[in-house]
């Protein structure tokens, strides 16, 4: 898939307010030090789509992309170690969640993990959550230029063995670098691929 065109369309913090539209979602989200930003800006070819900060914690509220004029790429708030109050927590915490339960449009979420850390319990626990709830989601490494090849190997394959611990498979993902343009072709041709799927049934 070729991005061709990629535009803003609305922020906020009421899923009752996301777009009025049948058209698909996919969703980003992992912990707010995770690239995340850097990461949607490298799949659509935009340096500024979305934005980056070098303080944890920048999107704080539930931001919808049009994408080809045909899905819609949602940037939700990091969770854990974000720059923000306790309170400022649970409202993300509660309109994060409102946003996967509710959302029908929703197919799909990509959890990015830092590919340089063994795997760490907020996100295990928040997969756990999606997969509790049904949510269907893809593992998004990030960062993975950081890295040597055999170190990189290494922490993946420490990743899976702990996530067939809890999971009878490892969910499909991804390994990418926004800085060396990894994963890219790989992230936009599953998306197109579930586009097509979705469009024939």
């Amino acid at each position: 898939m070729k991005i061709k065109t990629a535009e803003f369309v609305v922020s906020n913090s009421k899923v009752d307010l996301c777009p009025n539209s049948n058209l698909p979602e996919y969703a980003f989200i992992g912990r707010s030090n995770v690239g995340k930003s850097s990461l949607i800006n490298m799949l659509t070819g935009r340096k500024s789509l979305a934005k980056t900060s070098a303080k944890p914690g920048k999107t704080q509220l539930i931001n919808h992309f049009l994408i080809n004029k045909n899905w819609h790429l949602v940037d939700l708030p990091g969770y854990g170690y974000a720059q923000v109050s306790k309170s400022t927590k649970k409202v993300f915490q509660k309109f994060i969640t409102a946003y996967f339960e509710k959302r029908k449009q929703m197919v799909c979420a990509f959890v990015l993990i830092d590919s340089r850390h063994k795997p760490q319990p907020i996100d295990m626990e928040f997969m756990q959550y999606l997969g509790e709830n049904g949510i269907p989601f893809c593992i998004i490494f990030t960062k993975a230029d950081k890295l040597k090849e055999k170190a990189l190997k290494k922490n993946l394959e420490n990743y899976k063995a702990e996530m067939l611990e809890v999971w009878e498979e490892m969910p499909e993902y991804f390994v990418t670098s926004a800085s060396a343009g990894i994963g890219k072709d790989e992230v936009l041709d599953y998306i197109d691929q579930v586009n097509e799927q979705l469009n024939a049934s």
